[in-house]
């Protein structure tokens, strides 16, 4: 019995690390100081100020000028609500319009289906090791860095009708730049050297993370290296693969540049992103019109948008 006085008193003695707020878990629950409060709300609010003032605002804005007959001249109180009838008069009365959904179509279908193969294919033999890899990577990326508009005037050096390098080679005489049968094809091929790099990129960066052991399985299994890439490889790469499928989406709708350089997107260069300057920026002033032309823009964009970070928030939770 004496012995419980002892035996109670060595329980109420504090721990160490319970009495010293500043020893072992308190001080990594130490509470910030002022200055650092003021720094991470500094940078969290500044980011998504500049993110909602030039991002969701002006989107917003489009929408709901897209019901509307503005020319942007006149002060907003005169503004008429037209509801859905820019819409309509888009797919009705618009001859610019089927024209530049089927180069979007076409844009998009070149991208996907020669130039991101290509680039995957690139990656595939970058990722080898060669000799003089590095030299390569960099020659490829190279375009990316450019941009669009540059590179339109760095192809006219191979497209001019009169000192171009195609032209006077094959001593052809064709306009690659102003024959509607073909103009299409010669920004295509611009636009695919381009995107080739990018994608060359994004393959490359996905398959240096890939395990070797899953090779090497595939490997003593005795699997050739073209099914170990397709059944092994390739499935691991599905976080890469939509990113890739989303960014050529992208690349399809926003191709402006190119066009706008060549003959502002018109005789056989008519895309939605050019319409879409011509009525908001261009002679007409159809600040409307061309809201409506955006707005359709902006939803087909967020479809894909929407199955990407739906596929990354996936993958975060496994």
């Amino acid at each position: 019995m004496s012995d419980l006085p002892l035996i109670q008193a060595d329980r109420a003695v504090p721990s160490p690390a319970a009495a010293t707020p500043t020893g072992g878990r308190g001080r990594r629950l130490r509470l910030l100081s002022r200055t650092d409060r003021v720094v991470i709300a500094l940078m969290v609010l500044v980011p998504l100020l500049l993110v909602v003032g030039l991002v969701w605002l002006p989107a917003l804005a489009t929408v709901a000028l897209s019901g509307t007959d503005w020319d942007g001249i006149g002060p907003l109180s005169e503004i008429e609500w037209v509801g859905g009838r820019n819409y309509a008069d888009v797919v009705q009365i618009y001859p610019p319009f089927v024209p530049a959904v089927q180069n979007n179509l076409l844009w998009l279908a070149a991208l996907f289906v020669v130039a991101t193969p290509l680039g995957m294919f690139l990656a595939v033999l970058l990722d080898k090791e060669l000799r003089g890899s590095r030299f390569y990577q960099t020659a490829l990326y190279l375009p990316v860095v450019l941009s669009l508009a540059l590179i339109g005037f760095v192809w006219q050096l191979l497209y001019s009708r009169d000192q171009g390098l195609i032209n006077g080679v094959f001593g052809t005489d064709v306009d690659w730049y102003g024959d509607p049968d073909v103009n299409i094809w010669a920004v295509l091929v611009a636009s695919a050297w381009r995107h080739v790099g990018y994608i060359m990129l994004l393959y490359l960066a996905g398959l240096k993370g890939v395990d070797p052991s899953l090779r090497e399985a595939a490997a003593v299994d005795g699997a050739s290296e073209a099914s170990t890439f397709f059944r092994v490889v390739f499935p691991v790469l599905r976080p890469i693969n939509i990113i890739v499928l989303v960014v050529t989406v992208i690349e399809s709708l926003r191709a402006f540049d190119l066009v706008w350089v060549v003959n502002k997107g018109r005789n056989g260069l008519e895309l939605l992103s050019a319409l879409v300057t011509q009525n908001v920026v261009g002679e007409a002033s159809r600040i409307g019109f061309g809201s409506a032309l955006a707005t359709i823009m902006l939803v087909v964009s967020l479809v894909f948008i929407t199955i990407y970070l739906a596929t990354v928030m996936r993958e975060g939770r496994r």
